[in-house]
């Protein structure tokens, strides 16, 4: 039984589906973003709609945000919001890869921006220039996925809290990575 009467073709992905069937939401639309809380959390509150390079996208809307939130936050509150952020996203991101039938698809940003927090959490305080170079090798970590990111990218999606977990873990390892490079450079 069809959510539409016979013959209608619609173009929404967000249509309902029969008990036991499953749909792949190849581009996720603005009403499917507002169609659940998870959703809106786990495409970045709209930063990972973009047709362009959403994972960026994401990025740079946790860099932004960053810079907006620490005006009113003090530094040590970052750890905290960070740890938040990272278990809302468990939640977030498996239940929206659920209704995507997708385990990781790309506008599911939220890992970019929670990471990206991460990493700025502790590179701060630096000028713009040290933040920019900060956003540069993450999202070069990111796309690149080095060993070990490209096996945690592999083994930890599927459904449930595993997959979150799965699409969460491998943009903190690329975080990790950032903050190395970033250790290295400061000790020279």
């Amino acid at each position: 039984m069809s959510a539409y009467p016979p013959g209608s073709a619609s173009t929404d992905p967000a249509m309902t589906l029969e008990a036991g069937q499953t749909a792949k939401i190849l581009r996720p639309t603005a009403r499917f973003m507002l169609s659940h809380p998870a959703h809106f959390i786990a495409l970045g509150f709209g930063s990972g709609l973009s047709p362009v390079m959403p994972g960026t996208v994401g990025t740079l809307y946790g860099w932004l945000s960053f810079v907006v939130i620490s005006l009113w936050m003090q530094p040590s509150a970052w750890l905290w919001i960070i740890v938040g952020g990272f278990l809302i996203g468990l939640w977030a991101c498996a239940r929206t890869a659920r209704a995507m039938g997708v385990h990781d698809h790309g506008s599911m940003v939220w890992d970019e921006i929670v990471a990206f927090w991460l990493v700025l959490a502790f590179v701060m305080p630096t000028g713009f220039w040290g933040q920019f170079a900060a956003f540069l090798w993450f999202r070069l970590f990111d796309m690149a996925k080095p060993a070990p990111i490209a096996y945690y990218d592999r083994t930890l999606k599927g459904p449930g809290l595993r997959g979150g977990f799965g699409v969460m873990f491998d943009d903190l390892v690329a975080a990790f990575y950032t903050l190395l490079v970033f250790a290295l450079w400061r000790s020279f």
